[in-house]
């Protein structure tokens, strides 16, 4: 145990020599009542603060007892604006003796990455090209008015609805790549403005919450694939993913669903209703439940604008009808290109792996084009994308060079595929999972 193990949250930065602890002690304080985490080799106890945390206290608490200095690196655009809420927090550092990493994790790619860091940074790709999301915004609006101008000129018949819901649907996939920009910080200098301008991209534009969005997301690229700490392959029973989980269904034996034809009812619950079914009731019931009046109001003000459009041509449950079409043409659109990066790599329990390979281990890109980058929203490099979540997307393939070249150097896989690939890949790995499941279930 380290000495000064008594010392409370909030004790302040001294003169005089600072307590030190070791990994072993700061492991010990990885609940939910107790949180330590360590950054450049400070311990800060971040119990109480995580409730306040901006990001959510699950993602900050999904590294309680680990080293979080290259996930505090990548979240946190504004460091020196960040910090000064740090030293209340700060309450020792490690003892000398000590490895800078726990559970033995690879010194030598830390630094490696960290150094890349610095190039990328040197290389100005944390700079933001502000003409480029001006137009993409711009042809958003322009789809949105299309849209209107469809219906207004043409009529409400059964052609042009379905070319209106087509092309609500395409604007409503494009403002949620650009709601995930400006929710990652990655447009705007100063958090407040990317904070702003996301509000109303993804309320107003997209009728969601940004909260909800923070909350979820934000855990996700913490820690990618992993169960119980990422809540994107928490699939509610429905489907199992990656070798592990399968296996323990299997021997448990549970079987909520026939998991080996998963890859078949995919299509039936996966795409279709994503969005319509599940997303849109838990945004909604997340906001009322947390009384996050202000996400809510910029909510309204998108189904008001909507329907104030839209009633006059369709009436009212027309209209509603209307809207779930596009949430559902816009659910097999996101859902296919979210899942062709990680429901194909490995999803497992903690792996505790240092921040690049836990990134590498989880992603996979889709080959660089024109369609691509714009039907993906420029997802297609989520390896990038999850090491430099603040970097400007349009960067990406500036630093891609440099993460394979590290790749290459610690004998990591990067992996690319064409995206129709990518995409068969998903029902792929589902059949395997599946495979496996039924297996363990007849046969351990």
């Amino acid at each position: 145990m380290g000495k000064g193990g008594n010392q409370g949250e909030g004790a302040t930065e001294r003169e005089a020599p600072m307590p030190t602890f070791s990994w072993e002690e700061i492991q010990k304080h990885n609940l939910r009542t107790d949180r330590w985490l360590v950054i450049d080799r400070k311990v800060y106890n971040i119990t109480k603060w995580s409730i306040r945390h901006p990001g959510g206290q699950r993602v900050i608490g999904h590294y309680a007892g680990e080293d979080a200095t290259d996930a505090f690196l990548a979240f946190h655009r504004d460091l020196d604006f960040v910090r000064k809420f740090m030293k209340p927090l700060l309450i020792g550092e490690l003892a000398p003796e000590e490895p800078s990493q726990d559970r033995g994790k690879n010194s030598q790619i830390i630094e490696d990455f960290r150094a890349l860091r610095k190039t990328a940074e040197d290389m100005n790709l944390f700079k933001t090209n502000h003409l480029f999301f001006l137009l993409l915004l711009g042809h958003i609006i322009v789809m949105e008015s299309i849209a209107w101008f469809i219906v207004l000129y043409f009529g409400n018949g059964w052609i042009p609805t379905l070319l209106t819901a087509f092309v609500l649907a395409t604007s409503q996939a494009q403002a949620g790549w650009l709601q995930h920009d400006y929710g990652h910080l990655s447009v705007y200098k100063k958090s407040l403005w990317n904070h702003i301008v996301h509000k109303f991209v993804i309320g107003h534009i997209k009728g969601a919450s940004a909260n909800w969005w923070n909350h979820r997301h934000f855990q996700h690229h913490a820690k990618p694939n992993v169960f119980q700490k990422d809540p994107d392959v928490n699939m509610l029973h429905l489907f199992v993913l990656g070798e592990w989980q399968p296996i323990e269904y299997g021997k448990k034996k549970l079987k909520y669903l026939p998991y080996n034809h998963q890859h078949e009812y995919f299509f039936l619950i996966g795409p279709p209703l994503l969005i319509p079914m599940y997303f849109q009731y838990q945004i909604i019931m997340t906001m009322i439940v947390r009384k996050d009046w202000v996400d809510l109001a910029w909510a309204i003000s998108y189904y008001i604008r909507f329907f104030v459009t839209y009633i006059p041509f369709y009436g009212v449950l027309g209209a509603v009808l209307f809207l779930n079409f596009i949430r559902f043409l816009e659910s097999h659109w996101f859902v296919w290109v979210t899942q062709m990066n990680h429901i194909v790599m490995e999803v497992d329990r903690e792996p505790y792996r240092d921040w690049f390979s836990s990134q590498l281990s989880a992603t996979c890109n889709v080959e660089q084009s024109f369609f691509n980058d714009w039907f993906s929203g420029h997802l297609n490099f989520q390896i990038e994308h999850h090491l430099f979540p603040t970097m400007p997307r349009h960067n990406f393939h500036k630093v891609a060079p440099l993460v394979k070249s590290l790749c290459a150097k610690h004998g990591i896989r990067y992996q690319e595929k064409p995206l129709l690939r990518a995409l068969q890949d998903i029902v792929g790995s589902l059949k395997k999972s599946g495979e496996l499941w039924l297996d363990a279930y007849l046969h351990k």
